[in-house]
């Protein structure tokens, strides 16, 4: 038979003071609790550290283009992504998504969004349905039933200045043109994750010097007012025809002051907009 240590370094046994009453249920769950909520807090901090750098992929710089992206999430943690790639043969990538649910749920889903499509761009990037079914495939196989998540995803060429795209279910982006009516790119599909052989359009567009392409999640366009009203695709499509803005950063920042002007900071959803400027 193996001797006991009972020794006070000995991790068999612990010395008890009698002198001192032991914790009650109460103590020792109020101690528990504290070191949870401190872990807590640091697992959230890194989960919003991590979405953030989700949404910072750089792109070399271009004379025939300009872009930007902006996310504004309502709590710490959203189900909106946005996201550009860069692509071979003078090509770049770009998608904007939109998770069911919020906070948690929603930043995990949008997450397994943003990761499947990496990985499928690497082999299918230059073509937008094949890769919309391929993250289709991967989020309904990784997926809870309940779950899903809208995604366009678009790759412009810069050298025929032509725009691929397909939508899984997404808000269709509009297209603002300098001495020509509005254009909204219609062509869409079901959302990602409801259906393992869902299948995908690809949609093409010339775009031209002055052209600007707005693609928004619906927490942007459905901001209301005191009175209820929603900004609606209008109000947008008027924050952008009132701007003057000469880049897209700057239009971006026209865009959020209208909307905040509109409804004065109260958002029931994370609201997102990408924004591509054609020189």
């Amino acid at each position: 038979m193996p001797s006991l240590d009972f020794s006070e370094n000995s991790s068999s046994c612990r010395r008890v003071d009698l002198d001192v009453p032991e914790p009650t249920f109460s103590q020792r769950y109020e101690n528990m609790s504290d070191t949870m909520v401190v872990d807590v807090s640091q697992d959230w901090a890194t989960a919003c550290d991590v979405q953030q750098r989700f949404m910072h992929q750089a792109v070399p710089a271009s004379l025939d283009i300009a872009y930007a992206a902006r996310c504004r999430q309502l709590r710490a943690l959203g189900g909106d992504c946005h996201d550009f790639l860069p692509l071979a043969h003078d090509s770049m990538a770009f998608a904007i998504g939109d998770a069911s649910g919020k906070s948690l749920p929603a930043a995990l889903m949008i997450a397994n969004v943003q990761s499947s499509l990496r990985t499928a761009a690497f082999f299918v990037g230059g073509q937008p349905a094949a890769l919309l079914g391929t993250v289709n495939r991967q989020l309904h196989e990784s997926s809870l039933a309940d779950q899903f998540a809208t995604l366009f995803f678009g790759v412009f060429d810069l050298a025929t200045r032509t725009l691929r795209y397909a939508n899984a279910g997404h808000n269709p982006p509009l297209i603002i043109r300098p001495d020509a009516p509005s254009v909204v790119l219609e062509t869409t599909g079901l959302p990602l994750g409801l259906f393992p052989d869902s299948t995908y359009q690809e949609g093409t567009h010339r775009l031209h010097s002055g052209d600007v392409l707005i693609a928004y999640t619906d927490g942007l366009i459905e901001a209301v007012n005191q009175t209820g009203e929603e900004w609606g695709l209008h109000g947008l499509r008027r924050a952008a025809l009132g701007s003057h803005a000469k880049g897209a950063s700057e239009l971006l920042d026209a865009i959020f002051a209208s909307l905040d002007e509109f409804s004065q900071g109260r958002l029931a959803d994370d609201a997102t907009a990408v924004v591509l400027f054609l020189r």
